[in-house]
C-alpha cells in the first residue's frame, strides 16, 4: 500500500519521538508519520534498572503517548530500503511512503564480539526490546554466577544493579587498565571500583575474555590470564555500533566513525534527508575528530535541531560539536564529566591547567545527608577556556555537571568561573566560601 506523508520519521526512539514532536511544533501544519521496527520499546538509559530497582520491567516502557498527543501517526514496520529520487521509503511489509522530508533515527546495535561460544544460550547482548529484556530479567534472577563483560557506563551499571540480587555472584571484566577509561581519569576511576567492590561486585581489569565454555548454554569463561570462571549468565555491556545498513544502501555517505555524515544541522548529503541520534555520525567539540558518543541526551538535542530545520532553518546552530557530557549512579556515588579528561587532552597535545577542588554539597557539613565532593577543572593553559570537568560525590554531581556542559559550549573561562556568581543554601548548596567550581578554578589559576 503507498501512503503519503510530508515528514517520515524512521524509529521510534528518544531521537525518533522528538524529532517528530519537534517538527509538529515548527510545522503544524504538515503530516508526520513515525514508523517503528520494535513495538513495545523501553528507555534505553533505564534498561539496568529493569533488573532490580524497578519492581516491574514494565515501568520502563517507551510508549507513543508522546506522540498521540501530537497527531503524530505511527506504524510498527520495518524500513529496508530508500529510494532517493522518488522519495520513496519501502518497508518490510510491503508498504511503500511518499516522503518530503525524511530523518532517520534508526538507533544502534549492541556490539557482539567475534568470541568462541558467544552464541552460547545464557549470553545477552542489550537489546532495547521489552519482551527481550523482561526474559533476560527473568533468567538472572534465577542465576548463581553472572559475568558482566565491558567496564564502561553500561557494564558498571549492570554491574551495581545485579549485585542487588539475592544469593548471585557477580564478575565485571574490562580489557582496559581502568573502568570508564574513555570518561574519566583515573582518580576518579578509582571511586567505582572502590564502590562495586564494597557491593561484592568482583572487578577484574587488563583481562579479555577469550572463550565462553559449556554446550549448548555457557558454564565457564576463559579469561586471558589462563583463569576460568564459572558463570550462568553473560551480559555484553561493551558498547554499539551506529545502524546505517539502510543509509548505505540508498548510497548516503558516512562519516570516518561509520556513522551518516551530517552537517550543523543533521542535514545528510541528500537535503531531504536527516540523520539524528546513535545513527549519526558525531564530531568532537574540541578536535573535530569523530567521535563515538551514543546518549539519549546527545540524541534528543539532535533531533530537536533537525525537527526545527526540516524545510527552513529556523534555529541556528551554535554547538558545533558534542562535548560528550555522561552521568552515572553507582552504589550511592554519583560521577559525571563533560569534554575532554586530563589524560584525553594531554593525548591530542593540549597545553593544559588542571583544577581540583575537594567540598561538601551542604553547608555546614554537619547538615543531614551531606555528601563529599570532588571537581577537576581542564582548562587551555594559554586562552584560560574550560576544556573539560569530572565530579564524584552525591546527587548534587548531577546539575553541577550540566553547569560545566554549559561553560564548556560558551567557552567560559577560568577567570569567568573564578568570579562566578551562585545562589546557595544551607541544605541545597555547598557553602558560597567553598563553591567547587571556584575552588577548582581558583586552584588552576594558582598553577599558571
Amino acid at each position: 500500500m503507498r501512503k503519503e506523508t510530508d515528514v517520515l520519521v524512521l524509529g521510534g526512539g528518544p531521537a525518533g519521538i522528538i524529532s517528530a514532536v519537534t517538527a509538529r511544533k515548527y510545522y503544524p501544519n504538515k503530516k508526520i508519520v513515525v514508523i517503528k521496527s520494535i513495538e513495545k520499546g523501553v528507555v534505553p538509559c533505564g534498561i539496568p534498572y529493569m533488573f532490580s530497582t524497578l519492581k516491574n520491567p514494565e515501568e520502563n516502557k517507551l510508549g507513543n503517548a508522546a506522540l498521540e498527543k501530537n497527531n503524530v501517526e505511527v506504524f510498527v514496520d520495518e524500513a529496508v530500503k530508500i529510494e532517493r529520487k522518488d522519495r520513496v521509503v519501502t518497508t518490510k511489509k510491503k508498504d511503500t511512503y511518499h516522503y518530503e522530508k525524511l530523518i532517520l533515527a534508526v538507533g544502534s546495535d549492541p556490539i557482539v564480539p567475534p568470541i568462541p561460544g558467544i552464541d552460547k544460550k545464557g549470553i545477552y547482548p542489550v537489546y532495547k526490546e521489552m519482551d527481550y529484556l523482561k526474559n533476560a530479567v527473568e533468567t538472572f534472577k534465577k542465576a548463581k554466577n553472572i559475568l558482566v563483560l565491558g567496564g564502561g557506563f553500561i557494564g558498571i551499571e549492570f554491574a551495581d544493579e545485579l549485585a542487588k540480587l539475592d544469593g548471585v555472584n557477580v564478575c565485571l571484566a574490562e580489557m582496559l587498565p581502568d573502568l570508564l577509561n574513555n570518561s574519566f581519569d583515573s582518580e576518579f576511576s578509582e571511586l567505582v571500583e572502590e564502590k562495586l567492590k564494597a557491593n561484592g561486585v568482583k572487578v577484574l581489569t587488563n583481562v579479555k575474555v577469550e572463550g565462553f565454555l559449556g554446550n549448548d548454554a555457557v558454564e565457564k569463561v576463559k579469561l586471558s590470564n589462563g583463569s576460568e570462571i564459572a558463570v550462568d549468565c553473560v551480559v555484553l555491556g561493551i558498547g554499539a555500533f551506529p545502524n546505517t545498513k539502510i543509509a548505505n544502501e540508498a548510497d548516503l555517505r558516512l562519516g570516518m566513525g561509520k556513522g551518516i555524515w551530517v552537517d550543523e544541522y543533521m542535514r545528510t548529503v541528500d537535503s531531504n534527508i536527516f540523520a539524528v541520534g546513535d545513527c549519526a555520525g558525531k564530531r568532537d567539540f574540541f578536535t573535530r575528530k569523530d567521535a563515538p558518543v551514543m546518549l539519549a541526551s546527545t540524541a534528543t538535542a539532535e533531533a530537536r535541531i533537525a525537527g526545527s530545520n526540516l524545510y527552513q532553518l529556523k534555529v541556528v546552530r551554535e554547538i558545533k560539536g558534542t562535548i560528550a557530557i555522561y552521568s552515572t549512579y553507582i552504589n550511592d556515588l554519583a560521577l559525571a564529566s563533560a569534554g575532554l579528561t586530563e589524560n584525553n587532552a594531554r593525548k591530542e597535545g593540549f597545553e593544559i591547567v588542571v583544577g581540583m577542588a575537594n567540598s561538601v554539597d551542604k553547608h555546614p557539613a554537619t547538615m543531614p545527608d551531606a555528601s563529599k565532593l570532588k571537581v577537576k577543572l581542564i582548562f587551555s593553559r594559554q586562552s584560560g577556556i574550560i576544556m573539560g570537568g569530572q565530579v564524584a560525590g552525591g546527587i548534587s554531581c548531577g546539575e553541577i555537571i550540566n553547569i560545566i556542559g554549559i561553560a564548556i559550549q560558551k567557552r567560559i573561562s577560568l577567570t569567568e568561573l573564578e568570579t562566578l556568581q551562585m545562589a546557595t543554601h544551607p541544605c541545597l548548596t555547598s557553602a558560597p566560601t567553598m563553591y567547587p567550581l571556584v575552588l577548582a578554578a581558583q586552584d588552576a589559576t594558582s598553577k599558571i
